[in-house]
């Protein structure tokens, strides 16, 4: 009973922010969402792919393109990741996560993201300058996964996401979902083992969840009423929506023999504030121990620099090396590389 109740819960949530996304991509509420830092992804191996492999995407990293992709982990899986993000911008993003396989079939998963944004001068309107000391804006998302092997094709899962925003003076807290489900076939001769699931769809939802608003002493102003006595006026905060989006995807794997495989994955990008993206994406893997990938993202204007609102105007690409550890565990290096030019360049 739970698992048809899960089931369906699935699919609803899938088919209600496929009604969503009808409405996505609108040019004109490009910059509009607040947390756009669960945009980021932190993971190599899905970096490197351009994100196109959310249909294939399995393991940790599944929570943040596909969750349902978590539901492949055989024991236990950890994770830690460091992200320099926009090099010599002084920002970094440090990740850990961790996915523990429960019962015969069930997955859960924790994920936490942090921001490093370094020491900023603390300025006020008597001194722009600064010299008054530092603050250190703190940026953080905790989430919390369970995915389930519904049957050997059709795996789903769900992730609990607490965003938390704050500064010296000011914070904002909020709560949204993931959704993802991922279906595995087979296409060609199938007697032959390396003709077998090599064919994947997904779909998934991202940041679902109520706006978020920014509050405390940061938005008081103290003043004085002229007689001597003083007062202190609360400003009102605006609500901002989350960024959320739709993930449609597919990848095919050719295995010419045993030792090879090569990936050919695309997924499309249904944004609710900027524009809808396509992601292509190449692998080349030799058995388990080394994986080659590229991947591209395409938007709109991305080739104009007067109307190009991504920072992102290049290939991906990232390299995977997986050390045996014991008989059914591994150590796995990823890197992975994005290429990024600045906005509106004269």
């Amino acid at each position: 009973m739970m698992r048809k109740i899960f089931r369906n819960s699935l699919l609803f949530a899938a088919g209600l922010l496929i009604f969503q996304a009808s409405f996505a991509g609108n040019e004109d509420r490009v910059g509009q969402a607040g947390a756009t830092e669960l945009l980021i992804n932190p993971w190599a191996r899905s970096s490197g792919w351009g994100g196109s492999n959310s249909a294939s995407i399995q393991g940790l990293e599944s929570m943040f393109w596909n969750v349902a992709g978590t539901a492949f982990t055989r024991k236990t899986e950890v994770m830690f990741a460091n992200t320099q993000y926009l090099v010599n911008s002084g920002i970094s993003l440090n990740a850990f996560g961790l996915t523990q396989k429960v019962g015969e079939a069930g997955v859960l998963g924790l994920g936490v993201v942090a921001m490093n944004f370094g020491d900023i001068d603390i300025t006020t309107t008597e001194l722009p300058e600064g010299n008054i000391g530092t603050f250190r804006p703190q940026y953080m998302n905790i989430g919390v996964s369970y995915a389930k092997i519904f049957s050997n094709r059709i795996y789903g899962g769900i992730t609990i996401k607490v965003i938390s925003e704050s500064i010296s003076n000011l914070s904002a807290m909020g709560v949204c979902f993931d959704a993802g489900i991922q279906y595995v076939t087979s296409i060609g001769d199938r007697s032959k083992e390396r003709n077998k699931d090599n064919l994947h769809f997904g779909i998934a939802l991202k940041n679902v969840g109520p706006p978020m608003k920014f509050g405390e002493d940061g938005l008081s102003v103290r003043g004085s009423l002229g007689t001597g006595a003083s007062l202190t006026v609360d400003q009102r905060a605006a609500k901002f929506e989350l960024p959320s989006l739709l993930n449609i995807g597919v990848t095919y794997h050719y295995r010419p023999n045993e030792n090879h495989k090569i990936s050919v994955a695309g997924t499309f990008t249904s944004n609710s504030f900027s524009k809808d993206q396509f992601r292509l994406g190449l692998e080349y893997a030799f058995k388990k121990y080394f994986m080659l990938r590229g991947g591209y993202v395409y938007e709109k204007d991305l080739f104009d620099s007067a109307k190009r609102t991504t920072v992102y105007t290049g290939p991906t690409a990232g390299v995977t090396v997986e050390i045996p550890f014991g008989e059914s565990s591994s150590i796995d290096l990823d890197y992975s590389y994005r290429e990024f030019q600045r906005l509106h360049q004269p």
